[in-house]
């Protein structure tokens, strides 16, 4: 990489000139004018060189060895930074490499193969997935995708809440529905669930059992209705799952805390800490020892405990079977809980900071700009199902993920549905379906595509030298994006990646006839302007499938734009 020669003349230079141990930091100027990489080095040493940045800029330039880093000049700007200006060739430097590593390029080791769980969705099976869980579905799996590129070893895990007062008051709700079809005497619960998926289980439930639950309230009829509601409803959330493009390596039961003895364990562990105490008839944890806003109740006046326990206790587990690197992404919502999970941790002996956490804001849908629901069957919200059925899933997958997790979203449904370029995922779809059909209507195979006899020196248009840098920033995109757990940073580069190919693209291709896009008559010329072809499409191939999006070789468009 460039950048790579460049830090190595540079620390050579500072050699010569008896600096050692100095950071070289290089980055992309905001103005492309102002050449291909800068820095600010110059500025970090005045101090220590006691002289003016500008003087140990221009000492700089004269012993840097320009010829090694592949760089054609070097200017000093402003009060003492660097500008580099790459030679033609070491800036298409980067295509040989990325037509090599293919279907690897952009992948790097830094996790050294450490194990690292991903814990994500989580939903209470206790209704269809709304677009919340649909935000941290694409969140969580992009996330665990990005992680895996840059060299840990994921595992993605959802907790199932299948325990407490919520089944408690799903099973009651299911209850009172099925008693209204049979003609039971019943009073449907204050809190309970209304939607209409409700009345669909109990239907479910009537079909599969008669009415031998017919006002029958016992704690044996009850534990049947629960676990045949909790059933059905995590087929259908499972199955909502699989049509998202979701795959967990295991789901946890919150139940299996409870009848494994682990809440019980760790409510000992607590209670030896020597943090616990009683008061007004409850069991607390001091966790304001370790940062928490107030201390938190263990276990309730009525000897039943609070969500802190199995919350810790599960964590526990995390800890214990080896992921010292746990994330959970998780609504905004589940604020509260950071600090109170982190406290309790922490009492037992984890770290600070354990896990960490991404928490998202909510989704809201809006078509002509006022909010939108595309249905009433979940009650109060808009399904998962419903909106990547209205859209698709690569629409819903990309919206969701093309804003910071910790910024409201909204997804517009007149963008969602516009097929054109207007709409981000299908400008990023076509640059990548145009530089197919390059190959398809050239009449070439994209393997047969290499850099032998490609004069890639000639890859010299302001449009091409653009196109290639953006190229070259892919592998620390992607690093960027893992480091800060934020897809977003992806999609923006993908996107401003697809604007590059299309403004290449449509300059040389004037007669709007794809295969005519990098064919020249020189045999050289042609050969790197198809070798820059491949290397576009293998990038948005890659970037697009860490987002979980596919990357259609061939799509159907409006007639004025036909040319993918």
């Amino acid at each position: 990489m460039s950048d790579v020669l460049i830090k190595a003349a540079l620390k050579e230079t500072l050699q010569d000139l008896g600096v050692e141990g100095a950071e070289i930091h290089l980055e992309r100027p905001r103005d492309p004018g102002h050449g291909d990489w800068a820095t600010n080095l110059p500025l970090t040493l005045a101090s220590r060189l006691r002289k003016a940045p500008r003087e140990i800029a221009q000492e700089i330039l004269d012993r840097f060895d320009a010829g090694s880093a592949g760089v054609a000049a070097v200017e000093i700007a402003g009060p003492g930074f660097l500008n580099f200006r790459l030679s033609s060739g070491a800036v298409a430097g980067v295509v040989p490499q990325i037509l090599a590593e293919d279907l690897s390029f952009g992948r790097s080791s830094g996790g050294a193969d450490q194990p690292f769980m991903v814990e994500f969705v989580s939903a209470n099976p206790t209704g269809p997935l709304h677009l919340g869980h649909g935000r941290q579905a694409a969140l969580g799996d992009a996330i665990s995708s990005l992680l895996e590129w840059t060299g840990w070893d994921v595992h993605r895990e959802y907790y199932y809440n299948d325990a407490g007062r919520q089944i408690d008051l799903l099973t009651k709700s299911v209850w009172a529905r099925y008693q209204g079809l049979v003609g039971g005497a019943f009073e449907f619960p204050e809190d309970g669930y209304r939607g209409e998926y409700v009345v669909d289980v109990a239907r479910g439930l009537l079909e599969e059992e008669g009415e031998r639950f017919r006002d029958d309230r016992s704690t044996e009829a009850l534990s049947e209705i629960q676990r045949y509601a909790v059933r059905v409803l995590r087929e259908e959330q499972d199955r909502d799952l699989a049509d998202f493009r979701l795959a967990f390596d295991r789901y946890y039961l919150e139940s299996s805390l409870y009848t494994d003895g682990l809440v019980d364990s760790t409510t000992r562990a607590l209670e030896e800490t020597g943090l616990v105490y009683e008061r007004d008839g409850a069991t607390w944890l001091r966790t304001t020892e370790y940062g928490d806003q107030k201390d938190r109740v263990m276990v309730k006046s009525d000897g039943s405990p609070t969500y802190f326990l199995p919350d810790v206790a599960y964590h526990m587990t995390k800890w214990e079977r080896g992921f010292r690197h746990a994330l959970n992404v998780q609504g905004a919502d589940h604020h509260g809980t950071v600090s109170r999970v982190r406290a309790g941790l922490q009492a037992l002996g984890l770290p600070e900071g354990y896990p960490e956490y991404v928490l998202h804001q909510m989704v809201s849908v809006e078509k002509g700009g006022e909010e939108e629901k595309l249905s009433k069957r979940a009650g109060a919200y808009t399904t998962l199902r419903e909106l990547y059925r209205e859209v698709g899933v690569d629409v819903t997958r990309y919206f969701l993920l093309m804003r910071k997790p910790e910024a409201h979203l909204v997804f517009d449904l007149d963008v969602a549905l516009d097929q054109s370029e207007k709409n981000p995922v299908y400008k990023v779809q076509y640059a990548h379906a145009r530089m197919c059909s390059i190959f398809r209507k050239g009449g070439l195979e994209e393997e047969d595509i290499r850099v032998e006899g490609a004069a890639l020196e000639s890859l010299s248009h302001p449009l091409e030298r653009d196109l290639i840098k953006r190229l070259a920033d892919f592998p620390g995109t992607v690093e960027r994006a893992a480091g800060s757990r934020a897809p977003h940073v992806l999609c923006d580069y993908l996107e401003q990646t697809a604007g590059a190919v299309n403004s290449w693209y449509h300059a040389g291709n004037p007669s709007r006839s794809p295969e005519l896009a990098v064919l020249a008559e020189d045999e050289g010329l042609r050969k790197a302007r198809l070798a820059l072809a491949r290397s576009v499409r293998i990038v948005l191939r890659n970037g697009l499938e860490v987002l979980g999006v596919t990357a259609p070789i061939r799509m159907d468009r409006p007639e004025e734009n036909e040319d993918a």
